[in-house]
């Protein structure tokens, strides 16, 4: 289904778009999230566990936060696995309920925090 929603949440900016470099072709892909702001950073979770953003996210580190016409360049720093937890207890809180409670069930169906990456972000200026 987020094949399906994923554009419609982007073009009615009903989320920002994450934009990364894919890992090989370096041309830009651009993916709904939703930012986590904890303690006065700010985070991304991947409620599906290793994807594709997460992959290229990691041979890049670094990326840009787009809504509409603005774009925030950033730079990333994975949290270790072992240290996810209360990031994605965060981050549940925050938007679990989204979309019909969507959002949570892709933690539900994964249920340990470790497989599920987190970067902080930090902005590039």
């Amino acid at each position: 289904m987020a094949h399906l929603y994923n554009p419609l949440l982007l073009r009615f900016r009903r989320a920002p778009g994450l934009a990364v470099r894919g890992r090989q072709s370096g041309e830009w892909h651009v993916v709904p999230v939703w930012p986590l702001e904890l303690e006065g950073e700010r985070y991304l979770v991947a409620p599906r566990g290793e994807t594709h953003w997460v992959r290229n996210l990691r041979v890049t580190g670094e990326g840009e936060l787009r809504w509409g016409s603005r774009a925030e360049p950033f730079t990333a720093t994975e949290i270790p696995p072992g240290h996810r937890g209360r990031f994605v207890d965060a981050y549940l809180r925050a938007y679990g309920k989204r979309y019909g409670g969507y959002v949570g069930r892709e933690f539900a169906e994964m249920p340990d925090p470790a497989d599920h990456p987190v970067f902080r972000i930090s902005s590039k200026t």
